[in-house]
């Protein structure tokens, strides 16, 4: 499965585009486009994936990605099956690195972003305070126009340019490798997991979508994912089970066999060797930050 190349109809009054997507779910496949782009999350959640990244998404989430980086916001199935309490709700911001000219990359003023457009190329998760102030500017963005809705672009710039407060999600090498994940075997795969992961999932059978004989298929996905097969489904596995943690109302029990976990001793196995504590202190952690 090739990802789409998606082109943005650009009105011809306005430099760069802002649009707002709402609706049951985020309808966009894998895709990836000419522009740089700020998908900020406003209502729904789901999981990500940007480049061979995959996460998890909640409400004010953000990232920024640099043009041709493949990525896809699935949300949750309540989503998607129309039994969500709310619509599910993004504003984007597309915009070309000579959306004001040729040289604007060039001035010293600048200097500060060239950085991050360089760093986005892996595309950027926004945490803290400067996910805050973006998130706001972004908000008000698509009721604006003119001057004031490029004074808010290049706000964002200059809080972002003089920012730490992000995370690289891709790995350092997928862009250098990028025709290689271009590829029907790569779409599959991780479609097929990231569908399928909640319960039991064989070799054979995510072999067989990529339409790889086992033994061909392990050494295909650790060149290419840097991991075992299996490490990294119980990576996926562990990340959602981190998201319910943070939901009171599940306990630990349930959440393991939700997630895909047919043992408690290997998921909590699992779960401590890539989160290094037990889910339980896990989640002590997380109370202890909301109180």
């Amino acid at each position: 499965m090739n990802p789409v190349e998606y082109r943005l109809p650009k009105e011809f009054d306005k430099s760069f585009i802002v649009f707002e997507e709402r609706g049951p779910y985020f309808p966009c496949p894998w895709h990836y486009h000419p522009e740089y782009e700020f998908v900020m999350v406003d209502k729904s959640t789901g999981r990500r994936m940007v480049g061979d990244h995959i996460g998890f998404f909640d409400s004010g989430d953000l990232v920024f990605m640099a043009p041709s980086l493949p990525h896809v916001w699935i949300n949750d199935s309540n989503y998607i099956n129309g039994q969500a309490n709310e619509e599910a709700d993004a504003v984007v911001i597309h915009f070309l690195d000579t959306f004001l000219g040729e040289n604007i990359l060039h001035l010293p003023e600048m200097e500060p972003l060239t950085k991050i457009l360089q760093l986005s190329q892996r595309g950027l998760l926004i945490k803290g305070n400067t996910k805050k102030q973006i998130n706001s500017l972004m908000k008000s963005m698509t009721s604006q126009s003119g001057l004031g809705r490029l004074s808010s672009l290049f706000s964002i710039f200059d809080i972002l340019g003089h920012s730490s407060e992000y995370e690289p999600l891709a790995s350092p090498t997928y862009m250098k490798n990028t025709k290689e994940f271009y590829s029907d075997r790569y779409g599959k795969i991780t479609d097929y997991i990231l569908r399928n992961f909640q319960r039991e999932i064989t070799l054979n059978e995510v072999a067989s979508q990529a339409s790889m004989a086992t033994t061909t298929f392990c050494n295909f996905f650790k060149e290419h994912y840097r991991m075992t097969f299996i490490e990294y489904l119980n990576t996926i596995r562990i990340g959602h089970v981190c998201k319910l943690l943070a939901q009171r109302d599940h306990n630990v029990v349930s959440i393991a066999y939700e997630c895909g976990f047919n043992s408690l001793a290997n998921f909590n196995r699992q779960f401590k060797r890539i989160k290094g504590m037990s889910p339980s202190e896990y989640r002590r952690t997380l109370e202890a930050k909301t109180t």
